[in-house]
């Protein structure tokens, strides 16, 4: 594939007979690959990972909606998750070879579609959003499937797709495009949580909270797009801390070997050592070769720059990476 989209919608179930007729129905459609299922039965919650062509990827996300509308019913549904819909939020993301426009486009089609044929209100977020309201996701599920009666008549919260009536079985659904997000995990030899805090407060874009003249103020963090904070990881055969962090644009605004490099120099100063990190998930091709390239400059082979970014980054700390399960591109190849 020249041009690869992701597309990551969560269903409101963990009925695995339901899950099988939604991953069945993307499946059908040419030009796609399932990359992963993640089911949640607290949350009763399913996270659908594929990805396909522009024209491919649409169809296959609509037909697993269509699906899911059928099959799942709101009025019976409970989970810890936040949630508004059967289907409840489906995002398009660029990987390769394709603009966020063209997600943006797909993702508008998809949403009038939903609303024109299934009859679910849809909105649009992040990315696609028509309003600066709605650009984040949780200010759209405020109130949840159990506000939407009353949410959705407001003039305010009119839907973009659909009339402002409210779907008893399906609630209602968002649909947006937005940048890939990258999972991503440094490890810290200690058992010190308290460290992994302050490191992890230090480097998210959102910073920590000082005192100053009496008043509480938001100190900015270091890097621009990085969400994280600090947790402990309890294993078979250690135990040790993490910053947990999500790469929010590693194109525009952070790449996780930059934020790595940081870490490791910010724990030095504490007398700890980094001695690995880990992605959680999938991760673009384009994001390890830019971390590849960063530690071996003049290398141009992929095969060894891949290499370059799994050995500097300690990608093999906690398992063994294996690139062709957790490099989108080479698990399409």
């Amino acid at each position: 594939m020249d041009k690869i989209v992701e597309c990551v919608p969560n269903f409101s179930t963990s009925d695995p007979t339901v899950i099988k007729a939604i991953t069945n129905a993307i499946e059908a459609v040419a030009d796609i690959k399932l990359l992963n299922i993640d089911p949640d039965v607290d949350y009763n919650r399913v996270v659908v990972t594929f990805v396909g062509t522009p024209d491919s990827v649409g169809e296959a996300a609509f037909h697993s909606i269509s699906k899911a509308t059928d099959l799942i019913d709101m009025r019976e549904h409970k989970g810890e998750h936040p949630r508004l819909g059967a289907a409840d939020v489906c995002p398009f993301i660029p990987v390769k070879g394709v603009t966020d426009e063209e997600c943006i486009e797909i993702a508008r089609q998809v949403a009038e579609r939903v609303a024109n044929e299934l009859k679910v209100p849809t909105y649009l977020y992040a990315k696609a959003a028509t309003s600066d309201e709605r650009v984040r996701l949780p200010n759209i599920r405020k109130g949840e499937y159990e506000g939407l009666s009353e949410k959705i008549v407001d003039p305010n919260w009119k839907p973009d797709f659909g009339e402002p009536v409210f779907n008893e079985r399906s609630g209602a659904y968002v649909i947006g495009a937005r940048d890939f997000l990258i999972a991503y995990n440094v490890n810290l030899d200690s058992e010190d949580v308290d460290i992994a805090i302050e490191i992890g407060r230090i480097v998210r874009e959102s910073g920590w909270w000082v005192e100053k003249d009496g008043q509480k103020i938001r100190e900015p963090g270091v890097f621009k797009g990085i969400q994280g904070m600090g947790v402990t990881l309890e294993r078979p055969d250690r135990k040790l801390t993490q910053i947990s962090m999500n790469v929010m644009n590693y194109r525009e605004l952070t790449k996780p070997h930059e934020v790595f490099e940081k870490i490791k120099e910010l724990a030095a100063e504490r007398g700890v050592k980094v001695t690995g990190s880990e992605i959680v998930g999938l991760i673009p091709l384009e994001a390890i070769l830019m971390a590849g390239k960063y530690y071996v400059p003049d290398e141009d082979n992929e095969d060894k720059l891949i290499k370059s970014a799994i050995d500097n980054l300690g990608f093999n700390d906690l398992e063994k990476f294996i690139p062709e399960g957790k490099i989108i591109e080479l698990m399409i190849k």
